[in-house]
């Protein structure tokens, strides 16, 4: 092969690959600087964003209007020093108390998307901006063309746990899509199984799709993803390979939904830290 051919296949091989990592959905995610703790009353600092290359700020900051802790026994905590850059946002919350702290941010509503008479994608509410449904009628046009309108609901979260871990904050609120774990998400080891169980509105989110990336994609090729589905109780199990941090991607959809809505979604994400044996 000639230099002039080579160049070209090597160019060729750089554009697929950066046209594979743009077709990745941005990904939003709160990375805690610890997740197992000791001491009296330490802090934790967190980095919060909305990223193409996962656990890397690149793309915009994570709002944190929406962004809630909460204590062992489920009150609300403090973020202190919250602050919003370019490409991140970070906070710190202190842990007064012994027991698994939750932290998360959460939100949903009806989405419409349709084509206007030019061709042109339309949506409602636009990207970034929370929908009010009493506008819908106002928003949408009655004769919109390829029109798709769901209900869907977003939840991300993180946990750091002071001492022993404690499990109130699992308690669910049936609303959305939540995680329930049946292995502590701060008592996660390399090489050991873990079990969780995702509910829909509270009940079991049968059928969703799990994806689970482990930390430093930035350095490697491939995503080197585990893919699972979970199984009729909303059940999955997955066995780390390595110590490390992860992102957690949960997906669920179906027609269980009242009008204007024809479908239900779900969307789930948390990072997780899996320790060495």
């Amino acid at each position: 092969m000639n230099t002039s051919n080579l160049l070209k296949v090597i160019t060729a091989g750089i554009l697929t690959a950066s046209v594979a990592m743009q077709a990745q959905a941005h990904r939003a995610w709160m990375l805690p600087s610890s997740t197992v703790l000791s001491g009296d009353a330490p802090y934790v600092t967190f980095d919060a964003a909305i990223s193409n290359t996962l656990f890397f700020p690149d793309h915009v900051a994570m709002n944190l209007a929406t962004v809630k802790a909460y204590g062992p026994q489920g009150n609300a905590v403090e973020l202190l020093n919250a602050a919003k850059g370019k490409y991140r946002s970070t906070f710190d919350i202190q842990l007064n108390d012994e027991g698994t702290y939750k932290i998360a941010t959460s939100g949903g509503g009806l989405r419409a998307r349709w084509e206007d008479e030019d061709g042109k994608r339309k949506m409602w509410p636009r990207r970034g901006q929370t929908a009010q449904e009493s506008e819908f009628d106002t928003a949408v046009p009655k004769d919109a063309k390829k029109l798709q309108v769901s209900r869907g609901y977003r939840r991300v979260e993180t946990f750091v746990t002071l001492g022993a871990p404690s499990d109130k904050v699992f308690t669910p609120t049936n609303q959305g899509i939540e995680m329930i774990p049946q292995t502590h998400p701060n008592d996660l080891y390399a090489s050991e199984a873990a079990t969780f169980t995702l509910l829909i509105e509270g009940e079991p989110a049968k059928g969703a799709t799990i994806e689970i990336i482990p930390d430093g994609v930035r350095y490697r090729n491939q995503q080197n993803e585990i893919k699972l589905t979970a199984n009729e109780k909303g059940e999955f199990e997955v066995t780390w390979p390595a110590a490390g941090r992860y992102f957690l991607e949960a997906e669920y959809e179906d027609n269980k939904v009242a009008l204007p809505a024809t479908k239900r979604t779900g969307s789930y994400a948390a990072t997780l830290e899996v320790l060495p044996m």
